[in-house]
C-alpha cells in the first residue's frame, strides 16, 4: 500500500490470489458477475478525447486521463485503435512557407519536369549547377556518423559536444552528372559579388569546353539559387553570353538544389571529425575527397532531382523530405 497507494489490491484479494495459485487455480481473472462489462470507449469519450487532442495536440495520455478520468490505458487505446493517431516530433523545415511560396515551387517544379521530359535522355549530360558552402578547420561528427557496434550489457558511448571551428573558407563548386568541373576558394577578406561571380562563370564555360567536349554543343542547362551574387544583373548577363538556359530554382528551396541535398552532407560527413590547421590543408582536403569519387556518386545527385520535383508537385509545393 504504501507503494502503489490506493490503486494496490486489498488484502483480501491477495490473500484470495494465493490460496488460488497454492490450489492449481493459477488465474487472476475477475470473479464472474451478473451484468454487462463496463465499457469505457463509448463514442461519447472517445468524442471527449478527440476535443481534447484537438485543443492541444501536445497533451499528454496521462493529462487526457487524469481530465476525463480515464485510466491511461484506456486513452492510449482510443488515441491508437479508435483514433488512429500517432504522437510525432516536428520536422525541421529551412523555412514555414506561405500559400504564395508553395505556389511558386509547385510552378517552377511543373516547368522543371517539362524541361526534364523534353529531352529526358540528354538531361544528365547537360545539366551543370553551382552553389556556395563554407568549409571549416573543424567540423564535428554527425550523431549518424559516429555510430558504433556495442555488446547488449556494455554502455553506450559518450561525445563531448562540438561547434563548428571559426576557421572556414567559402569554396564555391560547379558540377555535373560526371563530376566537379570548377573549384574556387575564395580569398580571406574578398566577398562573392555579381562581378566575382561573373568571372567565374567565363571559367566554367572554359572548363566545359576542355573537359567536356560537345557539351557546349548541345546547350548547358545551368542550375543556381537564388543568391544575390547569382541573380545580379552582371552575372545574368554573363549567363546569357555563355550561351547557357537557365533551370528555375524558387526560392527557400534546398531540398531542390542537388548541392544542398546531396552534395554537400556527403562532403560534411567525410571531414567531420577531423581537424585543418590552415585553409590549405582545408582545400586540399576538399580536392582529395572530390577527387576520389566517382562519376556514379555525382550522377546520383543529379538524377534524384526528377523525383524530388515530382514529389514536389504531389505535396502541392510542400518541402520534400527525402
Amino acid at each position: 500500500m504504501k507503494t502503489y497507494g490506493g490503486s494496490a489490491p486489498s488484502y483480501a484479494t491477495t490473500k484470495r490470489w494465493v490460496s488460488d495459485f497454492k490450489h492449481g487455480r493459477k488465474s487472476l481473472k475477475d470473479s464472474d458477475r451478473c451484468g454487462r462489462p463496463v465499457i469505457v470507449n463509448t463514442p461519447e469519450t472517445i468524442s471527449k478525447v478527440l476535443e481534447m487532442v484537438m485543443r492541444d495536440r501536445r497533451f499528454t495520455t496521462r493529462h487526457i486521463a487524469e481530465t476525463l478520468h480515464l485510466s491511461h490505458t484506456t486513452v492510449h487505446q482510443i488515441l491508437i485503435k479508435d483514433l488512429q493517431m500517432r504522437k510525432v516530433s516536428a520536422r525541421w523545415v529551412p523555412r514555414l512557407l506561405t500559400p504564395e511560396q508553395k505556389h511558386i515551387r509547385l510552378n517552377q517544379s511543373r516547368d522543371n519536369l517539362a524541361l526534364f521530359n523534353r529531352d529526358p535522355d540528354n538531361f544528365h549530360a547537360r545539366f551543370v549547377t553551382v552553389d556556395e558552402t563554407w568549409v571549416h578547420h573543424f567540423t564535428p561528427e554527425t550523431k549518424r556518423s559516429s555510430m558504433q557496434w556495442k555488446h547488449v550489457d556494455s554502455p553506450p558511448p559518450k561525445k563531448a559536444k562540438a561547434t563548428p571551428s571559426a576557421g572556414k573558407v567559402m569554396t564555391t563548386f560547379f558540377w555535373d552528372s560526371e563530376g566537379i568541373l570548377l573549384t574556387d576558394f575564395l580569398e580571406k577578406g574578398r566577398t562573392v559579388t555579381g562581378d566575382y561571380y561573373s568571372s567565374l562563370l567565363v571559367q566554367l564555360r572554359e572548363n566545359i569546353k576542355s573537359k567536356r567536349p560537345g557539351k557546349l554543343t548541345k546547350g548547358v542547362l545551368f542550375h543556381q539559387d537564388n543568391a544575390p551574387p547569382h541573380k545580379a544583373a552582371v552575372s545574368m548577363a554573363t549567363i546569357h553570353q555563355c550561351g547557357f538556359e537557365i533551370v528555375p530554382h524558387p526560392p527557400y528551396s534546398p531540398d531542390l538544389a542537388p548541392s544542398d541535398f546531396h552534395l554537400f552532407p556527403n562532403l560534411k560527413n567525410h571531414i567531420g571529425g577531423k581537424r585543418y590547421s590552415t585553409d590549405d590543408d582545408v582545400m586540399e582536403a576538399v580536392e582529395g575527397y572530390f577527387g576520389s569519387l566517382s562519376k556514379t556518386v555525382f550522377w546520383e545527385g543529379i538524377n534524384k532531382l526528377q523525383y524530388r520535383w515530382e514529389k514536389c508537385v504531389r505535396l502541392g509545393g510542400d518541402y520534400v523530405e527525402k
